[in-house]
């Protein structure tokens, strides 16, 4: 699971380690007797959850992993859900309210086809060594994907072609690009 910005992560200090847990969603009710449970999701869409990696809930100060076994959409921000182990209405009384959890690693390169342009967004860009602006905004030219830059002279479209693209820091959100002389005047 890409892109949990806002959420409350819990620290490797209270998780397994190499365990990186971020809350998705709370327990809100239960939905019927079966052990059906109601979902309601936090800064992520339900259909962006992988429905075969486990998610956890905290029981005294410990993850314990679940699985789910049966996933249905309701609405934008919610789901009925029914997680492995939990199958009564006292197994359900237990979790009601609990937050549920997933391991979320930060991926270490961001990739444009696979993350889309928008990512970039709000992310100083440098040429070599030298910062030209904020990216604002990108152009989806077909074959010429391009973003729109927020420079002390104005706005400024530059391509975004593998070779002039030399380092994504995503921790620093930062794109260096080597772009060549005259781009930036045109």
């Amino acid at each position: 699971m890409a892109g949990f910005p806002d959420t409350d992560r819990i620290g490797t200090s209270e998780c397994a380690p190499g365990e990186n847990l971020v809350q998705i969603a709370q327990i809100l009710k239960s939905n019927g007797n079966a052990g059906e449970l109601v979902l309601g999701f936090r800064d992520i869409y339900p259909e962006d959850i992988d429905l075969k990696e486990p998610v956890f809930i905290y029981f005294d100060g410990l993850p314990v992993p679940f699985f789910f076994e049966e996933f249905r959409l309701r609405g934008n921000s919610k789901a009925v859900a029914r997680l492995t182990g939990i199958s009564t209405p006292e197994d359900v009384a237990e979790v009601t309210g609990k937050a549920i959890y997933a391991d979320w690693e930060e991926p270490d390169e961001l990739s444009l086809e696979q993350d889309g342009l928008e990512a970039l967004v709000g992310w100083r860009v440098l040429d070599g060594d030298s910062e030209i602006g904020t990216v604002t905004s990108f152009v989806d030219i077909p074959e010429n994907p391009c973003i729109e830059v927020r420079t002390q002279g104005g706005e400024l479209m530059i391509p975004l072609h593998d070779d002039l693209v030399s380092e994504i820091n995503q921790k620093d959100k930062i794109l260096r690009m080597s772009l060549p002389s005259g781009l930036l005047e045109i």
